[in-house]
């Protein structure tokens, strides 16, 4: 099944949690804090279309959100999050 957004909408996928430390401690889950960062999967139309946004995101780029943004939808098993535009803060490189 295809999710395409409307409005000025992105749909993104949480990327997991880092499960170590960078000096290589093994975390369990529970210490384990949910990523605020994430893959695009999907653009509206609307954000191809304006010369302004256009280019500034596409599809396959990991992003960082805000935190308390978006809303939480489960597709064919898969967890997906939509979020308006403004809501991604940056584009990790």
């Amino acid at each position: 099944m295809n999710l395409k957004p409307i409005g000025d909408r992105v749909v993104i996928k949480k990327l997991e949690a880092e499960k170590k430390t960078q000096s290589g401690i093994v975390l369990p889950e529970s210490a384990q804090e949910a990523p605020q960062y994430a893959k695009v999967i999907s653009i509206s139309e609307d954000i191809e279309k304006d010369e302004k946004k256009k280019g500034q995101i596409s599809v396959d780029d990991k992003v960082i959100y805000s935190k308390y943004s978006g809303t939480e939808v489960k597709l064919d098993g898969v967890e997906y999050i939509i979020v308006k535009f403004q809501d991604i803060l940056a584009v990790v490189k």
